[in-house]
């Protein structure tokens, strides 16, 4: 190539990249003008934890401690129940297997569920206790499930849900999150908190990262193109981790009362949503530099969410609690009741 051909490539080049970052970063600033666009709702009984999203059907699972309700996301309704996961937690899918996945705290056990029907498959129980996040890998078709109370990892047979191995981690293990290619990363919630990583083809723990800044880390989100990990922790903070190396790139502040995270990779936005009634918006500058660019207001207790990356679209569920009742000595720190007809889905996204 000339000189003079080669000096017009990259300036054609140039200009190519700049219109790119140019349409990135117009992309990113509409969608940081976000609102509440819908508040559906769904009232019933029971609290809530973990809401998963599932593309092709744009079907929404939300965890309701006795049962998993799956709602249309078109119309706010219910379509249909997954009954009997006592204390579920999470719910993780397997497209490829047409199955889905429950871990259900209180009665230590996994259910698995025609993802078509929704149909119960088998409920098998665990040794482990409080399963907690769930994860399905499909490089070794396994469902990962994170145990709080007994601060260990399950691993099942995605097929059959029988016990592979039980792995030990540092401590109580969150939000849990993987890289498509045998990589598994876990928040592990201590006072100091730290990353644990997990190969997912030998099935051991293979290093354990420090969080410094981060306290008690829940929500986890990765960005698998740039290998960055998103963890939101205590004292309004959200901080991104290399996830080849485990080095700390950035710190940015969020809002108060965190419980997860998500990255929007078509758009450039990592979110925080936050019991304080917020969701914070960041914006990846680059992969190692971040923005804080929005706190949209949302619902006070609105702290788990799902995104739908195809439309940018966010849903969150919170509800109306009146008065704790009196302590007593069996249960010192009572929680208030939720309020009848109070749960609502809330979806957030530019008009």
């Amino acid at each position: 190539m000339s000189s003079i051909r080669a000096a017009k490539h990259w300036i054609q080049v140039g200009l190519l990249m700049g219109f790119v970052s140019a349409a990135h970063a117009d992309a990113a600033a509409a969608d940081v003008n976000m609102q509440v666009l819908q508040r559906w709702t769904l009232g019933g009984t029971g609290g809530w934890d973990y809401l998963t999203f599932d593309p092709p059907t744009r079907r929404l699972f939300v965890s309701r401690a006795t049962r998993v309700d799956v709602v249309n996301t078109d119309t706010g309704k219910v379509i249909g129940t997954i009954p009997d996961t006592l204390g579920v937690h999470g719910i993780a899918l397997a497209q490829d297997l047409k199955r889905g996945y429950t871990s259900n705290g209180k009665a230590d056990s996994i259910t698995a569920f025609d993802l078509d029907t929704l149909k119960v498959i088998q409920e098998i129980k665990i040794a482990s206790h409080n399963p907690d996040a769930i994860l399905y890998e499909h490089v070794g078709r396994h469902v990962f499930t994170f145990n709080g109370r007994s601060k260990d990892v399950s691993v099942l047979d995605a097929s059959s849900l029988a016990l592979v191995t039980t792995l030990t981690v540092p401590d109580k293990p969150e939000f849990a999150v993987d890289d498509g290619n045998g990589k598994i990363y876990v928040n592990i919630e201590s006072e100091a908190g730290q990353i644990a990583v997990i190969d997912a083809r030998s099935l051991a723990v293979t290093a354990t990262w420090p969080l410094p800044g981060c306290a008690r880390p829940s929500g986890l989100a990765i960005d698998k193109a740039h290998q960055r990990l998103f963890s939101v922790c205590d004292g309004k903070i959200m901080v991104v981790t290399d996830a080849t190396n485990g080095k700390q790139v950035a710190q940015v502040p969020i809002g108060e009362g965190p419980d997860a995270a998500a990255f929007d990779s078509s758009r450039g936005l990592v979110f925080s949503s936050n019991g304080d009634g917020t969701l914070t918006v960041i914006r990846q500058d680059s992969a190692d530099t971040y923005s804080l660019v929005a706190q949209v207001p949302t619902q006070r207790g609105a702290r788990t969410m799902a995104l739908d990356e195809m439309s940018g679209k966010i849903y969150l569920v919170a509800a109306s609690f009146g008065p704790a009742p009196a302590a007593t000595s069996e249960q010192p720190h009572p929680r208030p009741e939720l309020k009848s007809g109070s749960f609502v889905l809330l979806l957030v996204g530019t008009r």
